[in-house]
């Protein structure tokens, strides 16, 4: 079984406090018996620092093309045209799997007309793929609803919900799974949320709309890993639990075929 993390930050810094490097994000996969991790930026402080950490995912893509599977972020507050601008490098020549919109850290909603779903059809465009953080440490930013009506406008789009709800005290998750039950374009990112939302995920969608995820490195990875196999020892088979673990992205970025 392959465990691939969908839910990993770096820094080209390391200011923050929790701040990694890719060597350290490594160190983490190693421990905790992790093979691949999808990699986005950790959510900088100073927004003009995007275009800087995109470049340094990308390079420690580069650095570790076996380990680290790539993910872009835009914020449309920057303006519109250059978040475009950023989709397509991530994407194009950066050969991301997929651009990150994040309404709760760059303060927007994730359906808004004006500065959020310009960037989505641009991703759309690219036959891309988009993550929102979907927390309710912003509730109104991020709220499942605002999820469902994107997913619903493009249908043809591979959404990932991360932290499918939680991200805080509060918690979203079974509107998270109600989305989700009706549209199969979102897959779900169990990172930062209860152990509890996790399994109904599985047991009312199905293993293939799971994906497991640490958040590292606001969460320690080898934890993470060990919450996961407890919570789904004798719960689900174990080729659902592959799927959760590492297989649904196999399937939906190939790796396998390559």
């Amino acid at each position: 079984m392959r465990i691939i993390d969908a839910d990993c930050h770096i820094s080209p810094t390391l200011e923050g406090g929790n701040s990694i490097r890719a060597e350290e994000l490594i160190e983490r996969m190693n421990h905790a018996g992790v093979e691949q991790a999808l990699t986005w930026l950790q959510p900088p402080y100073i927004r003009t620092r995007i275009e800087e950490s995109n470049r340094y995912v990308y390079e420690s893509m580069l650095k570790y093309p076996d380990r680290i599977l790539g993910f872009g972020w835009a914020d449309p507050n920057l303006g519109v045209q250059q978040a475009k601008d950023m989709v397509k490098r991530c994407v194009q020549e950066y050969g991301f799997y997929g651009v990150k919109l994040n309404g709760a850290q760059n303060y927007y909603p994730i359906d808004d007309p004006n500065l959020s779903l310009p960037i989505v059809e641009e991703i759309a465009r690219y036959g891309s793929r988009v993550a929102f953080h979907i927390g309710a440490d912003s509730y109104n930013n991020t709220h499942p609803y605002r999820l469902a009506k994107v997913a619903k406008l493009f249908p043809e789009l591979t959404i990932f919900a991360v932290h499918m709800g939680g991200a805080s005290f509060d918690d979203m998750s079974d509107l998270v799974i109600d989305v989700a039950r009706t549209f199969n374009n979102i897959l779900l990112i169990g990172s930062a949320v209860r152990a509890i939302p996790i399994l109904r995920a599985v047991r009312e969608l199905g293993a293939h709309r799971v994906l497991f995820g640490s958040d590292t490195p606001f969460e320690l990875m080898h934890v993470e890993v060990a919450k996961y196999s407890a919570l789904f020892r004798e719960t689900i088979s174990k080729e659902e639990y592959a799927l959760v673990m590492g297989g649904n992205l196999l399937r939906e970025f190939r790796l396998n075929a390559a």
